[in-house]
């Protein structure tokens, strides 16, 4: 009988310590930091996609620039001669596979369904959370476009990460509300990296 009741408590301490590890082992996998891929369309410059480049790695150096490609047919929007930008994330959601996140830049206009509006002009667009975004320059101020193109990059890149708009106004997650406050904007806000560092995201301080 004593040894028996041995047994099972052996038994169960075995059972409990698989169980431990195999959790630990699945946190592992869970916290593993996606790679972001960018994903130029032929008709933005190279200066551009290395600036943006340049910014997300000071802040998430898993960055893989892809060859600049086409606009798949089915994106473009010919009654307004733009690009759906729906669409575009649609197809490049398809092409990017799990542990990757995939945005889109392009220096064309890109538009989205918003409200009772079917076709809006926008700069930016991100599904919160999800596996691909874009970001267009077309919007832009000619002054500085790079800098701002980088801010909608990392703003869309943000929602696929799962963060909301921000109502801190300096926020990079702040909501545009159909305007273009980047300018304004400097940095993520201590919560919004707060957030993304437990994304595995990189900062010198919050």
């Amino acid at each position: 009988m004593h040894k028996n009741r041995i047994y099972f408590l052996s038994l169960a301490f075995f059972f409990i310590l698989s169980c431990s590890e195999k959790q630990k082992t699945e946190e592992k996998v869970q916290e593993s930091p996606v790679i972001i891929r960018i994903q130029p369309f032929k008709d933005i410059g190279a200066e551009s996609v290395q600036k943006v480049a340049e910014g997300i790695r000071n802040v998430y150096p898993n960055v893989e620039v892809l060859d600049a490609m086409e606009f798949p047919e089915n994106t473009y929007y010919k009654e307004r001669n733009r690009y759906r930008a729906d669409s575009i994330i649609k197809f490049l959601n398809a092409e990017t596979k799990e542990g990757f996140v995939t945005i889109g830049l392009t220096s064309k206009d890109i538009s989205a369904t918003r409200g009772k509006i079917k076709d809006f002009g926008i700069m930016g667009l991100g599904f919160r959370p999800g596996k691909a975004c874009v970001a267009s320059k077309f919007r832009l101020n000619k002054e500085n476009q790079d800098e701002q193109l980088y801010k909608i990059a990392i703003h869309e890149l943000g929602h696929t990460q799962g963060l909301p708009h921000c109502p801190e106004k300096m926020c990079f997650m702040r909501n545009a509300e159909g305007k273009n406050p980047t300018n304004e904007e400097t940095d993520f806000c201590k919560k919004c990296k707060a957030f993304l560092i437990n994304k595995n995201w990189k900062f010198n301080s919050i």
